[in-house]
């Protein structure tokens, strides 16, 4: 049974700045019930906005060497494998076994697929063939591929990662849940209830039949957080960072959203493990980036009570 991991977003505080509200920061999270780190990619998303992935996983696993980053989600498909695998190398030899690698084939803005030079209508199919090149190069051995988006002759990238990088297919879509079944190593939700979740999983589990192995698989959600000293102000603070984010009115994530206290989102994350999350990636909107840290370490602390079976 895989063990329960609760992390939440290595923030821009974290990643610039004053450096020593950075280390700040950092111990904070060390010296918390937090598990993990997780981070966003992005080229140039809506008005410009942009983080590399992998970069600011290097950094974030370079300023806390015992803590996991998972990248969450990489968009794939606007990078050539090639490079990605070498920086997946690179970054092993640095950090082995604390990188988890999520992919999505992103969408909310199709700008940002169009100016990489990706046609947005075949970003799925791209991301496809790259996951399976990826993962042969990441093996150590020369190896070859051709596709229609890309193609090249006995690739060599070593040191192959040690321990294997996990891939975490994120999205919501049909395309995106066979993805996960027949070239992923887990699930990443987002935005759906624990019902919905539940059945993705059944799902996966009948296409996966098609492999031949299934993985120990890593299912997660991705999820928002609101906090605050009531329902109002935690509220106000997760629809303002979501609406900035999205461009796009709170009320369409609303429900899938938990805000207030950390036992009320703590109980919402719950039924979520109950269907078989192991992966919380939670990002929180408080009052300051210490508040939300605080409160995320709460919510870790009373999940990790209810659920003392997967603690170890």
């Amino acid at each position: 049974m895989s063990r329960l991991m609760i992390g939440t977003t290595g923030s821009p505080e974290m990643l610039s700045g004053d450096f020593t509200n950075r280390i700040s920061l950092i111990k904070r999270v060390e010296e918390s019930e937090i598990d993990h780190l997780f981070i966003a990619d992005h080229i140039s998303f809506h008005t410009g906005l942009g983080m590399d992935g992998i970069v600011n996983a290097a950094t974030l696993a370079a300023m806390s060497p015992k803590t996991t980053i998972f990248i969450g989600v990489y968009l794939l498909a606007l990078r050539h494998p090639v490079p990605v695998a070498r920086q997946l190398s690179s970054i092993s030899q640095s950090a082995p076994g604390r990188i988890i690698l999520g992919i999505g084939v992103g969408g909310e803005d199709r700008h940002e697929m169009e100016i990489c030079g990706v046609d947005p209508a075949r970003r799925g199919k791209q991301t496809n063939h790259c996951m399976k090149a990826l993962d042969d190069l990441m093996s150590g051995e020369p190896v070859s591929y051709e596709c229609e988006f890309f193609r090249y002759q006995d690739a060599l990238i070593k040191p192959a990662p040690e321990p294997r990088i996990p891939m975490i297919v994120g999205g919501r879509s049909d395309a995106a849940i066979r993805r996960t079944a027949l070239l992923g190593d887990g699930w990443l939700g987002v935005w759906c209830s624990p019902e919905r979740y539940k059945n993705v999983l059944t799902e996966i589990d009948k296409i996966a039949e098609a492999r031949s192995s299934k993985p120990q698989w890593q299912h997660g959600l991705q999820i928002w957080t609101g906090f605050g000293d009531n329902n109002r102000t935690a509220r106000s603070h997760l629809a303002n960072q979501m609406e900035n984010m999205y461009r796009m009115p709170f009320e369409r994530f609303e429900k899938y959203s938990p805000f207030g206290s950390p036992e009320a989102v703590a109980e919402f994350l719950a039924s979520y493990i109950e269907q078989g999350c192991r992966w919380l990636n939670v990002k929180p909107c408080a009052a300051s980036e210490e508040a939300g840290l605080d409160a995320i370490s709460e919510v870790s602390t009373i999940l990790k009570k209810e659920f003392p079976e997967l603690v170890n």
